[in-house]
Parts: structure tokens; C-alpha cells; sequence
């Protein structure tokens, strides 16, 4: 099967469970064929944490959920060393970050110091420890959720944490009318029934394929004007960096993937320029937080519509 019949046979798998949201289901899977980390920001009980668990299942993945609360700790995640009292030796247990799939949940729940414990594993695949560099298991992506900032009991998110995320998604409320057929059809856990119609192989096989997808210099100098193009905006603190923008490009190479193209169009690029750009930016007008989602993606709108693309 190639890597756009794989794509489109996920995507319609996991709107069986994840109802209504057929473009944010979309992106998510792009993310992952751009080995990429996703964040799912918004209120809780829309379907997030459906969306992680299902990715992982529709894979055959490892998964793993950690609940992130004020008390956890670094070794919660990470693992840490075990006296065996009866050989007189340490031991290493690992902890749940040693699965392809984990879910951050409620990401922003925890204090930086917890938060910072994902950094290694989410840039470099590796946990370091007690002078010990243990590699995880590939594929491996996290994806968090995030709920906003104006709730109760939430920690600001650091640009060195959102930065290494490849996308930030926002699912929103279902439609009145699916909202209303879901109470009558939904029985149980619908996680239950879904079950792998691919395989972690076929996960980096697809990745590859986006590896793959070439980017001419037009398309290139498109992706490096809008990014500047944030640098410079009167409304913008502080731009995208370097790595916003291979982000962008390696989103816009597995979104090629969906249409069977070995090249990247700027239609692409724009596909993904929100996802992909919006987290990164620090606004002026705005605390990072409650509102600045929404004024991000009409920012990045705007600046996608005054830089014109190549022909």
C-alpha cells in the first residue's frame, strides 16, 4: 500500500472514533508522518485525549498516559534507579516516556521543572540519567494536551517547550446536530472496538516517504518570507525561529503525501502554516494564554495573504 491509500485508510479508521473533526484528524496524522510532536490545546471533554489514545491504536503503538499534576515529578516519567536490597545492586526502572506513543495529559498542569523532563526525549529520542543515555523506542512522538491558561491551576508553557512541538492543534465543540446523534448511538468506550489497521513499520515507512518529498528553491524562499514576515510584524514580539521553519517544511512535505506528490507546492505550505506557526509567536496585543491562540492563526492568516507565493 502506498503512502496516500495508507493515509486516507487511517484517516477514515479513526473518524469511526473521533467524530466530526475530519481536518484536525488530518493534520494529526500528517504530524506523525513528519515525526513530528503534537499539542492539542483546549477545553477539557472534546476529544483529545480520543484523538492521542486512537493515533496510537490505528498503529499498533506502544502507548502510554501520564497525568500531569502539580506533585509529579521528573522521575514519574523518566524512570529512576531502584535499590534491590537483597543483591545490594541499583536497578533501573524506566518510566512511561519508554513507549512510541505518550500522552502528556494536561501538559500545562505541571511545574516548568517536570515540564523540562520531556525536552530530551522530544528533540533527540533519548533519556539521559545518572550519566546513562538510554535511546527510546522508534517511532516515538509525544502528544500533549493543553488546557487554556485561564483556567485554574495552569503553568505557562516555556517557547523552548512549545517549540518542539511540530504542531499545536484545537479540536472545538462538535456540531449541535452530531453532538445530538452521538448521545443516542454511543455506547461504552469506542477505543474499544478500534483496532490496527497499520503497523509501527508501516509508521516509518511513511515517514520516510515524507523524508522523501523534494522542496524546490521557489518553495523554499516562500517558506522563508512568511517566516520573516512574523519577524517583522508590528503586532509580533517575537517571530519564528530556523527551526519553525524546517518544521513548517517537513509538515508541508507529509501533507504532499495526501495528494501522491514527490514535491512540496506552496499550497502546502499554506495547509499547514497555521498548525505548524501559530504557537511559536509572541504576541504584543496579548498574555500568552486564553485569547493568543485564536490571535496567532488570524495573524498568520493575514500574513499568509499579504506574501504572495510563487507561480
Amino acid at each position: 500500500m502506498n503512502a496516500t491509500d495508507l493515509l486516507k485508510k487511517l484517516h477514515a479508521h479513526l473518524g469511526q472514533v473521533v467524530l466530526g473533526k475530519p481536518d484536525q484528524t488530518k493534520l494529526a496524522l500528517t504530524c506523525l508522518a513528519a515525526r513530528g510532536h503534537l499539542l492539542l490545546e483546549d477545553v477539557p471533554g472534546v476529544g483529545k485525549t480520543t484523538l492521542a489514545e486512537g493515533l496510537a491504536r490505528a498503529f499498533g503503538l506502544s502507548f502510554a498516559r501520564v497525568q500531569f499534576t502539580a506533585d509529579l515529578l521528573p522521575s514519574d516519567i523518566l524512570g529512576a534507579q531502584v535499590f534491590l536490597q537483597q543483591q545490594g545492586t541499583f536497578e533501573f526502572r524506566p518510566g512511561p516516556i519508554f513507549h512510541q506513543v505518550v500522552l502528556a495529559d494536561e501538559l500545562n498542569r505541571a511545574p516548568p521543572r517536570t515540564q523540562s523532563a520531556l525536552l530530551e526525549a522530544m528533540a533527540q529520542g533519548q533519556v539521559s540519567l545518572d550519566g546513562v543515555t538510554r535511546p527510546l523506542p522508534a517511532p516515538f512522538v509525544v502528544i500533549a494536551t493543553q488546557n487554556p491558561l485561564d483556567l485554574a491551576g495552569t503553568y505557562p508553557l516555556p517557547d523552548s517547550q512549545l517549540d518542539r512541538f511540530l504542531m499545536r492543534l484545537s479540536l472545538g465543540h462538535l456540531d449541535p446536530g452530531l453532538e445530538a446523534d452521538l448521545l443516542v448511538s454511543r455506547r461504552g468506550d469506542p477505543l474499544a472496538t478500534l483496532v490496527p489497521v497499520a503497523t509501527p513499520a508501516e509508521l516509518t515507512t511513511l515517514q520516510q516517504a515524507a523524508d522523501a518529498v523534494r522542496v524546490s528553491k521557489d518553495v523554499a524562499d516562500y517558506a522563508v518570507q512568511l517566516a520573516s514576515a512574523t519577524r517583522t510584524h508590528t503586532d509580533v514580539e517575537r517571530g519564528v525561529s530556523t527551526r519553525a521553519v524546517l518544521a513548517l517544511m517537513a509538515a508541508a512535505r507529509a501533507w504532499a503525501l495526501w495528494d501522491a506528490r514527490d514535491f512540496v507546492s506552496p499550497g502546502d505550505v499554506r495547509a499547514v502554516l497555521k498548525a505548524a506557526l501559530s504557537h511559536r509567536l509572541l504576541l504584543k496585543s496579548s498574555m500568552q494564554g486564553a485569547f493568543s491562540r485564536d490571535e496567532a492563526a488570524h495573524l498568520v492568516d493575514e500574513i499568509a495573504r499579504r506574501v504572495a507565493p510563487p507561480r
